[in-house]
């Protein structure tokens, strides 16, 4: 289905433009002599502000179309980046990579998937989201080894280069191919009759926070939002923003690193594809409650390990199985809960929660780094807090049987 496809290959923009601050750390300390505070500021607010971004762009989604907001955020991303070729000082470059790609990325992912998934699938939606999940694992195996190759010798601006020309690429892929609806294509969601099909009103722009306003008075959504934030505490900000200079302070070059980050994408791609179909078929709390353990418990290891051949290949493997997985039942979850309309919508104000984690991780792990010269202290604490996770996912309701009278949760409290 082309749908599928450029939502596929627009969720990896945004992630090649979310990674490649990692990317760029070193080089820019290397060319600017900025510290690793500064820069990871940076990839902070850019991080933040993907994750605010997300509730309003599902918002306009609903209110103006899918395929506009995707036009508008990948135009963004890309002339923002290139706009950083001619930076000098670095709020130019957190003009650039932090406030104006960090609202062009979130008005792309992860609420495009969402409202794809909702808008063009009645059933088998955990398998399509967790495919839409592992654009982040197919961004490892295809942008990181790419852009650690090109940014070797502390070279940054191929890197930019790259990134900027490919989402302007890709913002004509989009206006060529992406239908808006099912109908335009004279089609039904899958695995929905014709009978069955109804249009759905348009939210207004704003309906983002009244969502928030009636999500707020339940606990399952705090639940969801603080868990969310663990999520994107040890994965984005963490891992995705300090790993491949983690690994320089062992001794590992950025492009063996980001080989490191490879296999992670690797077994992320396969982890969250199967987190998609598990989610299908079993009780999505009991998955969050064995990703974030299995996540806390690497995390935890990870120190520990000797930094040379297997003892990584074994983390790499272990941690890229639940990336992501955390995503497609927490999606499934926020559906049976909210309903297939508001959903969307209430899941970006979730994804908040990952993102303030992440940009949180992202800013402590280097001030951490600068004023400990070690990472350690970052990991372990992570490793805690994605244990404390799983131990509060036991409190989340059961909403088997939400998944057929999704209105009536609308109005509960």
């Amino acid at each position: 289905m082309i749908v599928v496809a450029v939502t596929f290959v627009a969720l990896l923009a945004a992630a090649g433009v979310r990674a490649a601050p990692g990317v760029l750390m070193l080089p820019l300390s290397m060319h600017f002599g900025w510290d690793r505070a500064t820069v990871s500021l940076t990839g902070a607010v850019g991080i933040l502000l993907f994750g605010l971004t997300g509730p309003f762009a599902a918002s306009l989604m609903q209110s103006f179309g899918i395929r506009r907001v995707m036009l508008g955020g990948l135009a963004l991303m890309g002339m923002a980046t290139l706009a950083s070729l001619w930076m000098r000082e670095s709020w130019h470059y957190l003009l650039t990579w932090g406030v104006l790609s960090g609202i062009g990325s979130g008005a792309i992912a992860p609420v495009l998937a969402a409202a794809v998934v909702n808008r063009w699938f009645a059933e088998r939606r955990g398998l399509v989201m967790g495919l839409f999940s592992a654009s982040t694992a197919t961004d490892a195996l295809v942008f990181l080894p790419a852009l650690a190759w090109l940014s070797e010798g502390g070279a940054w601006r191929p890197v930019v280069e790259t990134v900027g020309v490919t989402c302007l690429v890709l913002v004509a892929l989009v206006a060529v191919f992406m239908p808006e609806r099912p109908t335009d294509v004279g089609a039904t969601r899958f695995g929905e009759s014709e009978a069955e099909a109804a249009v759905t009103a348009a939210s207004a722009p704003l309906a983002a926070l009244p969502m928030l306003a009636m999500a707020a008075r339940r606990p399952i959504f705090w639940l969801l939002f603080g868990s969310f934030f663990v999520c994107g505490f040890t994965t984005n900000g963490l891992i995705g923003m300090h790993m491949i200079a983690y690994c320089g302070d062992h001794g590992v070059a950025p492009v063996a690193a980001a080989g490191l980050l490879t296999v992670m994408g690797v077994f992320d791609l396969i982890g969250t594809t199967a987190s998609g179909w598990l989610t299908d078929r079993y009780d999505p709390r009991r998955l969050l409650v064995g990703y974030y353990a299995l996540r806390g418990a690497s995390l935890l290891l990870l120190p520990a390990i000797d930094f040379g051949g297997i003892g990584m290949a074994v983390f790499a493997v272990i941690y890229g199985l639940n990336w992501v997985a955390t995503v497609p039942p927490t999606l499934a979850l926020s559906n049976r809960a909210f309903g297939d309309r508001a959903a969307p919508i209430v899941f970006g104000w979730i994804v908040v929660g990952h993102q303030i984690g992440a940009a949180l991780a992202a800013y402590a792990a280097g001030v951490v780094r600068e004023a400990a010269g070690s990472y350690e202290p970052a990991f372990v604490t992570s490793g805690v807090f994605a244990l404390i996770a799983a131990a509060a996912v036991l409190a989340l309701p059961s909403l088997r049987n939400c998944r057929k009278h999704p209105a009536r949760t609308l109005s509960a409290n």
